[in-house]
């Protein structure tokens, strides 16, 4: 698997566990650091930690891949997840503003990523309730709250 499969296997895994704001950066071009950065927020440090270990189980399942090194997991602000040609770093909202990778980074090439989710048609999507991620009931009839 090439390093351009793996970054997309990795995005694709953070996606998974409903990461936010997923950026795939190719910054081979620029550094010999890595060939690809994956970044990704998440909603809460639980979350953060779920998205990374996601990243991990996929890896390992599909590339056999195990990263070179890991840091950031017990606290869950920012979890990175080195593989050599990837770096994957998992954030907090308020650390990813903060540090900002994007900006640094930003003479990479930005790679879009569209998750499985924004891929689809809207209109097979099923209707959900604004900003709770619960479908919409629809009332009908007898059903019906009464108006106040």
């Amino acid at each position: 698997m090439d390093s351009d499969q793996l970054a997309r296997l990795a995005a694709e895994a953070c996606d998974d566990r409903k990461a936010v704001d997923i950026r795939m950066i190719r910054v081979d071009a620029v550094s010999s650091l890595a060939d690809w950065f994956v970044i990704c927020s998440g909603l809460s440090d639980v979350q953060v930690r779920a998205i990374a270990r996601s990243v991990e189980d996929r890896l390992e399942t599909e590339a056999a891949r195990l990263p070179r090194g890991k840091e950031g997991q017990r606290e869950g602000h920012w979890v990175l997840l080195d593989y050599g040609e990837l770096i994957v770093h998992v954030l907090s909202a308020r650390d990813r503003q903060y540090y900002d990778l994007e900006a640094f980074w930003g003479h990479g090439e930005q790679v879009p990523f569209l998750s499985s989710v924004t891929a689809q048609p809207a209109d097979s999507l099923p209707a959900r309730a604004h900003g709770s991620g619960l479908p919409v009931i629809a009332l009908s009839g007898a059903d019906e709250p009464a108006a106040p």
